[in-house]
Order: C-alpha cells, then structure tokens, then sequence
C-alpha cells in the first residue's frame, strides 16, 4: 500500500474494516470494506475521500458488506491515465468492475454530492447489477444546471471554476489549496469548527496533491459536457432508473418555489421517496444518524441476503461489529 494511501486513512476511521485495494478497468482502487450481508457501495463526494463514511459505516456494516472506495482520482484512488476523460459513465463502469471482482453482482448504491452522480449514472448503465439508489443532496445533473441562477453560482462558483480548460483552475488551486478546502468545507458544513479536525486533515492532504487536483477539476469538466449530454439524451429518449430511488436532502438548502427533489427525481424513476434532514450539505458528516434512519429500511426493503433469500432485518443484530 502506497505511503499516500496510509497517510489518507490514518488515523484509523474506520476499525475493524480491511485496507480495499485493487487494480480494474484502468485504476487503483484504494478506500475500505468491511461488514456482512449484501453488499452496498457508498460514494463520497468532493471535496471529500472515502472517510466521508466513517460515522455511518459501524451501523450499517452491522447488516450489509460496505465497499467504500475514493472515486478514481480522488484521495488515493489512482487511474492509469487520465484521459480519456473519467467521466460518470467511465467512473460508474470502473466501480461495476470493482465490485465484481470482489464478486458482488448486485448491490445497492450510495452515493453524497459527486458520487451521487456517478451513482446515478451506473444505475442508468448498469440496471441490472444496482438493486437501489439513494442519493445524497444531489438530483440530475440536467435538471440541476437547468435550475441555475445567480444564488446558485454565487455559492457554487467551484462548479464553474473547475470546468474551464485546463489548465488555468489546476494553476490557480495550486496557489493556495488549503485555504481553497477550508472555505469549501467551511461553506457546505456551515463552518470550518464543525469539520472533525482529523478528517480536516485527511482532506487537506489529499488535496495538497496536484494530481487529485486536476482529477477533481476533469469531474466538474465532464459534468458540463460530456454528463451533460448523456443526461439530455436519456431524457430525450425517456430512459428509467429500473431501481428504487431515495433521495435525502438537507431542509438548508431547500430553495423557495424550486420543485421538490422527490419531484424531480420521479422524471427519472417511477419508485422514489426521499426526506430531509437537519444540518448542511455535508450530510453523511452532519447528520449521520438522520441518514441511518432513512437508510435503513430503504435498503432493508430491496436487498435481499443471498443465503437465506430473507430481507435483512430493519435492526441491526446484536453482537460485535464484523
């Protein structure tokens, strides 16, 4: 395991889980696994790596097998090569063939913020191997940048930023990353004293790297291109997400007179429910026990386990942590 690695996940987030690391379909794969049940994918968002996950992991890894990786890029999570460009669709099919070669073929998908686009987009790909979606703070890209206004850009200037051509963003965060992150952070939390310093730390590390930099900037690129055009296809040609979807979002960042969430992602499924939750943007961090109890028993009612064909329990068993 690379020193950069070791440096991203120390101190220990998340004990008890395995080191995930393996090479697919062009990247590295590094984060954690760990649990026991069927298995659930979560995916962090920016400016975030996998730790993201970590107060929501030791509950859910009580019932179902959590793979927690950082997107490709992201934390230390490293491609081959970056072009072509990562984008959902390439991402969403790196993720299915990470999963396969740890032999889960179905499985629910989590995803906060970037990984819920991706999350998405492998659901739209890839039907038959996502059993349910929850997204996290996120709808469709399209319907998202078709709802932009002023208000919007103002606050997600990164957006806009990150998607000019390279490399004129990666030059300008090269100037002052920390102080890039700490007001990203700093933004979507609500301020920087609720960010835990260590996973503070942890996030700042990673991106003082001039490589997670430029991946993170070629995400945002491909949201306003190439995304951009597979979400207006799918809409022009009314494909489906086939899966049930929950979509959970903070009540800050409900915007006054903008449609719902639940309506907006029922353009994109014919299942879906949703619910807010109390604190910011950062949800798997502010308000993690509010998203384990919609969590629950959304996945409780789709997974099934593989041995005894019986939905898993909405409670998670007694005993110790696997």
């Amino acid at each position: 395991m690379s020193e950069i690695t070791v440096r991203i996940m120390a101190p220990a987030f998340f004990p008890g889980f395995r080191r995930l690391d393996a090479e697919v379909h062009g990247v590295r794969f590094a984060g954690v696994t760990g649990g026991s049940g069927p298995p659930v994918l979560l995916l962090h968002g920016y400016p975030q790596t996998h730790i993201a996950w970590r107060k929501l992991a030791p509950d859910l890894s009580q019932s179902y097998t959590l793979v927690i990786p950082d997107l490709p890029g992201y934390g230390a999570s490293r491609p081959k090569a970056m072009q072509p460009r990562w984008t959902k669709r390439r991402v969403g099919a790196a993720l299915v063939a990470l999963m396969r070669s740890l032999e889960h073929h179905r499985f629910a998908v989590v995803g906060h913020d970037r990984g819920a686009r991706v999350g998405y987009r492998l659901a739209l790909d890839h039907p038959n191997a996502v059993a349910a979606f929850s997204s996290l703070t996120v709808v469709p890209t399209l319907d998202a940048m078709s709802a932009v206004d002023h208000r919007f850009s103002t606050k997600n200037f990164h957006w806009f930023l990150f998607a000019q051509e390279a490399d004129l963003p990666e030059r300008l965060l090269a100037a002052a990353p920390d102080e890039f992150i700490d007001r990203a952070l700093a933004t979507m939390a609500g301020g920087l004293k609720k960010v835990d310093p260590a996973a503070l730390e942890a996030y700042r590390f990673a991106f003082r790297d001039p490589a997670v930099r430029h991946a993170i900037c070629e995400d945002y690129r491909s949201a306003v291109n190439e995304d951009l055009e597979l979400d207006a296809a799918d809409r022009a040609q009314g494909s489906k997400l086939t899966c049930p979807v929950q979509v959970l979002w903070p009540a800050a960042e409900t915007r006054r007179g903008a449609p719902n969430p639940i309506e907006i992602w029922s353009r994109w499924a014919d299942d879906v429910i949703g619910a807010t939750t109390s604190g910011g943007h950062l949800q798997p961090e502010d308000a993690p026990d509010e998203v384990i109890v919609s969590l629950r028993p959304f996945l409780s009612s789709h997974l099934i386990d593989d041995e005894t064909r019986a939905p898993i329990p909405r409670r998670p068993p007694t005993g110790e942590q696997s």
